[in-house]
């Protein structure tokens, strides 16, 4: 700041200005600066100004309006509304209010309790031995203890220092003389207690020896204890210890938001720089959870969302010096998308005990009900259900795809009612324990097991085409909402048990040049009309891409299961469109997350999971309890049963010649029901029972496709406008195959 040109600023007159009541009053003012500082911070009401309804309108008088009244920029004060609105927490806390928290609290309480009475019950005689080996020491620190205190040697090096400082300071002899004389004070006293002590010692020893030898021997023990505890060396305690306690920091607010200051999210640095402190950021108390680690919800500056953290999950846990594994944000959405909610773990959820599969042993599964599938980072059980759903499994190798698929097919199984088809077109026998309980099983993508594939689907397909007709023709009150319920799937005159079918890399099936487009047809029209006839189809790939997972399929998939992937893309096919701008990424799990991924589907918002480890002989034991159940219950079917699934009308290739040679010249168009009636006659070995459905089908196989077809069945007289095929049609897949094979020779 400049001061005025003293050539061009008059002073005396600005100062008559101020001092002049009749020039200076009204212009003058006096600026409390107190107040003025209590203003900008709020303490103090500011000055309301003239009552607006005052000022005269055409007088344009009155300060500037606000965009923001003053009550708006407060914080909201209480109100009733507001109170009414307010979330309130729990009275009791969760592991209190839940019956299963609380009973695994007492066990695991009754348990360690139990081990440590075990621990030191049988290390008893050597805890004896070392009181014994440390009694003498400990008998020796009394006595030399009580020498020092009779004799008051702990004073001994003051005095000598007082001697060897009166050679120089002839003053500190007076010194010595009054320390002395304190200590024979002293020392006198103490010696009257001593023959006190030593006459208490001798009667006691008196009365021992009089005393039963049981006497003897307890007082011997109580002293051997005594001394030996007293004797112990301090950096060897007495017990060994039964539990080694791995006990993590508690999380504390300050380290949260250092944490995050560190990540260098844009958002976050240009808080800090504005001065924002992080004081705001919690709008609830960081607390434990399920007694296994700490919740912290955090709001996020404004501009910053969450996904935006969970990107860099592995820079936090680094900021947060935990282990990647511990270390869990989300999103809440049901806020806004910047809502963090933090869970730091006590223990890595890879490397965590977890918790057994509660059905390992007994029990078995309604599939119309919710059934254990994992637990998540809290160690809370997570369940899934599986009707109604078709489901989807995506990961890279090796992160426990087909282990969740097996899972899913495990809780099938339990259920006696229903059927499972297991399909493993990786061919390595991870599916092999279900054997036992399959209506259809297969492992393996050579050509012969593609076509059992596709006889089988085609066997589940007309299927699904009969539930429809049932349950369209079902009274209305047995059947509301067009849909198989658990009633009617106890209903065995019905036949609407549930159908659970796994197709492990289901992207072989698909990509199968021959029988591909078949199967993806048939599975996708699985996944949008089976879930409600009680079909569930469930398909697990390595490569989550529009080729390996047709969208077709993956868009009408309710369950998704996502483990470990690369991209975005691959999130998004799996879990759904939009998943990773939401902030749902499975990209965030590590190399040493196995089993561990998001379920979406089952509940509001998706959730993080680990997956019940159920090992191959485990499962086999899971299916032979199914098995048993199912003898019980009288559904042996299929593969189970040893039925052999007949594929001849899929392996034989001449379906074209044969229809061919049952259509005449003279007949260009012809119904497939006619025609089925003549293969029929042709080949009865064949086409015994073979319908127009599945005619249709196979010649799909053929780019070919039924036309309306004017003709008469000869057998019954009827004639009209019906689904047929051309022989000209017929004829031209023939040249066109016979061009792609060579000379007719099949592929």
């Amino acid at each position: 700041m400049t001061a005025p040109d003293e050539n061009r600023f008059d002073w005396q007159a600005a100062e008559n200005d101020l001092t002049d009541p009749t020039t200076g009053g009204p212009d003058a003012e006096v600026v409390d600066l107190d107040a003025a500082r209590s203003r900008r911070a709020g303490t103090v009401d500011p000055d309301p100004g003239p009552d607006p309804d005052d000022l005269d309108a055409d007088s344009g008088e009155g300060g500037p309006v606000l965009v923001d009244s003053i009550d708006a920029q407060r914080r909201p004060r209480f109100t009733l509304a507001g109170l009414r609105d307010a979330q309130r927490r729990p009275i009791l806390p969760g592991w209190l209010r839940s019956r299963s928290e609380f009973a695994g609290n007492l066990t695991w309480a009754t348990g360690l309790a139990g081990h440590g009475v075990l621990y030191h019950g049988l290390r008893v005689p050597k805890y004896g031995a070392k009181l014994a080996w440390r009694a003498p020491s400990g008998l020796g620190r009394v006595v030399g203890g009580y020498v020092r205190w009779l004799f008051d040697l702990e004073g001994e090096p003051v005095r000598q220092a007082v001697v060897r400082a009166s050679v120089t300071k002839p003053e500190e002899a007076k010194t010595y003389e009054t320390l002395s004389r304190r200590r024979d004070r002293r020392v006198r006293w103490r010696g009257l207690t001593a023959v006190l002590l030593f006459v208490l010692l001798v009667v006691g020893v008196g009365g021992l020896l009089l005393a039963s030898t049981a006497v003897q021997v307890a007082a011997f023990a109580v002293a051997v204890v005594v001394f030996g505890v007293l004797g112990a060396p301090a950096d060897r305690p007495l017990l060994d210890t039964a539990v080694v306690r791995t006990d993590a920091a508690p999380l504390t607010s300050t380290e949260v938001f250092t944490a995050l200051a560190s990540l260098r999210i844009a958002g976050i640095d240009a808080a800090i720089r504005r001065g924002d402190n992080g004081k705001r950021w919690f709008p609830a108390p960081i607390a434990r959870e399920n007694g296994v680690g700490w919740r912290a919800e955090v709001e996020l500056p404004r501009g910053v969302v969450a996904s935006a953290v969970i990107e860099k999950r592995e820079e936090l846990a680094g900021a947060l010096t935990r282990p990647l594994g511990c270390v869990w944000p989300t999103a809440n959405a049901d806020v806004h998308p910047g809502r963090l909610v933090l869970f730091v773990a006590d223990k890595d959820m890879s490397r965590a005990k977890q918790k057994p599969f509660p059905l390992l042993t007994s029990g078995t599964v309604n599939l119309f009900k919710a059934a254990p599938f994992g637990t998540d980072p809290r160690g809370a059980l997570v369940t899934i259900t599986l009707m109604y759903a078709s489901m989807i499994i995506g990961a890279l190798p090796r992160f426990g795809k087909t282990f969740a698929l097996r899972l899913a097919l495990l809780l099938v199984a339990l259920d006696p009612r229903s059927w499972v088809l297991a399909f493993d077109l990786k061919g390595t026998g991870d599916l092999s324990p279900l054997e036992p309980v399959c209506h259809a099983y297969r492992a393996g993508d050579d050509e012969d097991d593609i076509v059992y594939l596709v006889t089988a689907l085609r066997e589940v397909h007309a299927e699904m085409r009969r539930r429809t007709k049932v349950i369209r023709d079902l009274p209305r009150d047995l059947c509301p909402e067009n849909k198989v319920t658990d009633e009617l799937a106890n209903n065995r005159k019905l036949g609407l048990h549930p159908i659970g079918i796994g197709i492990d890399e289901c992207q072989r099936g698909f990509e199968h040049p021959k029988h591909g487009p078949e199967i993806e047809e048939i599975c996708e029209d699985l996944v949008r009309r089976g879930p409600a006839v009680g079909i569930m189809l469930k398909l697990a790939t390595q490569r989550p891409d529009a080729k390996s997972l047709p969208t077709g399929i993956s868009a009408n998939a309710v369950l998704r299961f996502c483990l470990k992937v690369m991209g975005q893309t691959e999130n998004d096919m799996v879990l759904g469109t939009s998943m990773y701008r939401n902030g749902i990424r499975a990209t965030m799990f590590s190399r040493r997350d196995k089993g561990i991924g998001y379920l979406a589907g089952e509940g509001d918002e998706p959730v993080i999971l680990k997956t019940f480890e159920i090992d191959g002989p485990a499962a086999e034991a899971i299916v032979a309890r199914a098995r048993k159940a199912r003898e019980r219950y009288g559904n042996i079917t299929g593969h189970a049963a040893g039925v052999v699934l007949d594929t001849t009308a899929v392996r034989r290739d001449t379906i074209l010649e044969d229809v061919a040679g049952v259509m005449a010249e003279a007949e260009p168009k012809l119904w497939s029901t006619v025609i089925v009636k003549r293969l029929a006659a042709l080949r009865a070995d064949v086409y015994a029972g073979f319908t127009a459905d599945q005619l249709r089908e196979a010649l799909k196989v053929h780019g070919l496709a039924t036309k309306q077809c004017w003709g008469e069945d000869t057998d019954t007289g009827e004639s009209g406008n019906r689904k047929g095929f051309h022989r000209a049609d017929i004829l031209t897949a023939i040249t066109k195959r016979d061009r792609e094979t060579g000379n007719g020779k099949t592929a």
